[in-house]
């Protein structure tokens, strides 16, 4: 239905064109096309946050099943780790080695601010997204995480997959300490899943500097209105 009223609603727009402006291949094209787009977009907004409701619960094996068979996950500096069975088994032990929660784990993954970009041809896209994590277990210790995200997703067989999840992380903190009394090169360290389960390619945040510094990670996208590549202000 909402594919349908998408193309009523191109239709609409290109009838305003001039009829020698546009041959009717012409229009089927880009209406064909502003529909793969929207679709898309659609698509891969519904993707992350899935992911994001399987972590929260600790449904490893539905999380990595939304990757493609060499896909990618990096959080923080914890290295890069390829394919769904390497990805369910990290976040796993990432999150108490077991399948589902522990008793009084909190895992929220909150996942704000979508910026979805998806190519002309309409089978690969770009996200960026706000990571606001709420981490913790009960009567034992609290921390809250901030990040951003910047994802490649591609369409495979009619379906939209992750193709690379990258989580820049800027801070975790306990919650009684809070994020004003972090001391510099204290918020982004590979955790101890990452030690004792080593990535298959090492960590492409190496000298990358996190809160209370304020380095960005780069867009990938341009700005919306001017065009230009948003690059960080110079310090």
């Amino acid at each position: 239905m909402k594919t349908a009223m998408m193309v009523l609603a191109g239709a609409a727009l290109l009838a305003a064109v001039p009829a020698q402006a546009q041959s009717p291949d012409a229009e089927i094209a880009a209406l064909t096309l502003r529909v793969q787009k929207l679709e898309g977009a659609r698509a891969v907004k519904k993707l992350q946050r899935a992911f994001g409701y399987y972590v929260d619960r600790g449904l490893w094996q539905d999380a990595a099943d939304l990757f493609t068979d060499n896909g990618t996950i990096e959080i923080g500096a914890d290295g890069v780790y390829v394919g769904k069975a390497h990805i369910r088994d990290y976040l796993k032990a990432l999150h108490g080695g077991q399948d589902g929660l522990i008793y009084g784990q909190l895992n929220e993954w909150v996942t704000l601010q979508p910026l979805v970009d998806v190519a002309a041809d309409g089978r690969s896209a770009k996200a960026r997204w706000r990571d606001l994590g709420m981490l913790g277990q009960h009567k034992q210790h609290g921390e809250w995480r901030d990040g951003l995200y910047e994802n490649d997703y591609v369409k495979e067989d009619g379906v939209w997959k992750i193709k690379a999840l990258h989580l820049f992380v800027n801070f975790v903190t306990p919650v009684e300490k809070g994020w004003a009394r972090m001391k510099p090169g204290e918020s982004l360290v590979p955790s101890e899943t990452s030690k004792k389960m080593p990535p298959d390619r090492p960590s492409t945040t190496r000298g990358v500097k996190a809160f209370p510094d304020t380095q960005i990670p780069a867009f990938h996208a341009a700005n919306p209105v001017t065009g230009r590549a948003v690059t960080e202000t110079a310090k």
